[in-house]
C-alpha cells in the first residue's frame, strides 16, 4: 500500500499509546532494560538501537524507560519483610566492576529467607566494598526495620565477627555453617584420591 503518515497526539507525561498501531517503543523497551542492566549508557543504548534496528529512540525516552526499572528496584528494595522467618542464608558475592577507568572488586551482599509457608524469598541486595561483619550489620538492621522480628536459623559463611553481628540484631537465633562451605573447608584438609583398582 505505500507509506501512511499517522499523526500521534503528544501528552506532557509522553504516556499515550496507540490500539491500533502499537508503539515501536513498547517492543523494545525489554532491550532496552537488557542493555541498561548490563552498564551501558543512555547514549550507547541510543546508537545500538538506531545501528541494529535502524530505529531511532530518543534519549528521554530511553532515560524514562530506565527510570521507571530504578523505581521499580527501590521499591522492591524498601518493601515490607515476613516478621519471621525460620532460615536466612546470608552471603557476599564479589564482582569485577568498572568503575572510571579501573576495574575492581565489588561485594552484593544476598540474603535468602524461607517463609513460615516453605516459600523462599529473597529478601535484598545490598552493595559493598569487601564482605565485613560490621556491612552485614547495616544489612540485618536494615532487615530489622523492615519488619523481620525474628530468624530461627541463619545460614552463614562462618565470617569473623559475622555470628556475634547476628547476635546482636536477632538474639534467640541459632548460627549453622552452610553446607557448602562446610564442605569446601574440609576438602582443604582431605589429601587426593588415587584411583584403586580391585580384583576379586
Amino acid at each position: 500500500m505505500g507509506e501512511s503518515t499517522i499523526n500521534v497526539p503528544r501528552d506532557r507525561d509522553a504516556t499515550f499509546n496507540p490500539m491500533i498501531i502499537p508503539n515501536m517503543v513498547d517492543g523494545l523497551e525489554h532491550i532496552i532494560v537488557s542493555l541498561y542492566a548490563k552498564g551501558m549508557s543512555n547514549r550507547d543504548i541510543e546508537y545500538q538501537i538506531r545501528e541494529i534496528y535502524n530505529f531511532d529512540v530518543s534519549a528521554s525516552t530511553i532515560s524514562r524507560i530506565t527510570d521507571a526499572v530504578t523505581n521499580d528496584m527501590v521499591a522492591w528494595q524498601n518493601r515490607p519483610l515476613e516478621s519471621v522467618y525460620l532460615i536466612v542464608w546470608m552471603d557476599g558475592i564479589v564482582f569485577k566492576v568498572r568503575e572510571g577507568s579501573r576495574v575492581i572488586n565489588k561485594t552484593v551482599y544476598i540474603a535468602v529467607g524461607l517463609r513460615q509457608n516453605g516459600i523462599k524469598e529473597v529478601l535484598g541486595l545490598w552493595l559493598g566494598k569487601n564482605e565485613t561483619s560490621y556491612f552485614w550489620m547495616s544489612v540485618l538492621a536494615d532487615m530489622k526495620a523492615r519488619g523481620v522480628n525474628d530468624i530461627i536459623i541463619t545460614a552463614t559463611d562462618n565470617l569473623n565477627g559475622f555470628t556475634d553481628t547476628i547476635r546482636n540484631v536477632c538474639p534467640e537465633s541459632k548460627t549453622q555453617i552452610c553446607i557448602i562451605h562446610q564442605i569446601r573447608n574440609a576438602c582443604r584438609y582431605v589429601g587426593k584420591i588415587k584411583k584403586l583398582s580391585l580384583k576379586i
